[in-house]
């Protein structure tokens, strides 16, 4: 089974979950707003895409974060300790498929070499 994490209003998540739908692929979805951040989800994804990834610092959340958090964030520990609070704050969606690899962001080519 094929795991979408994200934020239902975020448009990326939003053509995400439309394409998976299109191909007849079935997902489970996974919100932050409600059911929060897995820890052990969180882990993996920093330690196999790279916390450097998975922080997105080109979103609002990151923005709006005072100079002094944002400066805070500097490995993966400062940045998991972060994303736990800020939800917001991850690069979206985060994809868990089937076969368990992951992937993070949308793109058609990108899910399609998923499959």
């Amino acid at each position: 089974m094929i795991t979408v994490y994200g934020i239902p209003n975020c448009d990326s998540v939003k053509r995400a979950r439309a394409w998976l739908t299109e191909q007849g692929l079935a997902y489970q979805f996974h919100d932050f707003k409600k059911a929060g951040v897995p820890p052990e989800a969180l882990a993996a994804w920093c330690e196999q895409l790279g916390w450097e990834r998975v922080l997105n610092r080109a979103g609002t959340t990151w923005r709006k974060l005072d100079e002094a958090t944002r400066n805070g964030v500097v490995d993966k520990a400062s940045a998991q300790a972060l994303l736990l609070t800020q939800a917001s704050a991850i690069k979206r969606p985060v994809l868990q498929w089937a076969d368990g690899r992951l992937s993070i962001g949308f793109s058609a080519e990108l899910f399609s070499s998923h499959l």
